[in-house]
């Protein structure tokens, strides 16, 4: 039994999607627009296939779909970025998917995490450029 757990321990592990959350300060508006700059400039096979836009009272959300090709994986990969924003306070949160091989297991994830880190890096880059004194 305890094989069987270790076992299924690991295919959870490997099965874990490539996902990146952040809470922060700063503008709605001006982070869709920074993101989406961002993410289509960050590689030449990146598209943007659609979007949406929502708010609930002051609350608002954005929902965007990117793909790009993995060449390591000889696929495409896809991202999905939301962020959700009220006043200042603001959460991001960019799932990337499909970059993987195998049938029950996903193994070579590269593709999937080089995608996700070019979302991470605007995030981070615009949380620095907003609270640095230059």
């Amino acid at each position: 039994m305890k094989a069987v757990i270790i076992t299924w321990e690991i295919i959870q592990r490997r099965t874990k999607l490539a996902k990146y959350t952040k809470r922060f300060k700063g503008d709605f508006n001006e982070l869709v627009d920074w993101l989406h700059g961002d993410i289509t400039s960050g590689s030449i096979s990146v598209t943007y296939e659609d979007g949406s836009d929502v708010s609930f009272g002051d609350v608002k959300t954005a929902v965007r779909v990117y793909e790009r090709y993995s060449a390591i994986g000889g696929n495409r990969v896809s991202m999905n970025v939301t962020v959700v924003g009220q006043g200042d306070d603001l959460y991001v949160c960019a799932i990337t998917s499909g970059g993987s091989q195998a049938v029950f297991f996903k193994i070579n994830t590269i593709g999937e995490n080089s995608f996700l880190s070019l979302c991470e890096n605007s995030v981070e880059n615009y949380i620095f450029d907003k609270t640095s004194d230059g």
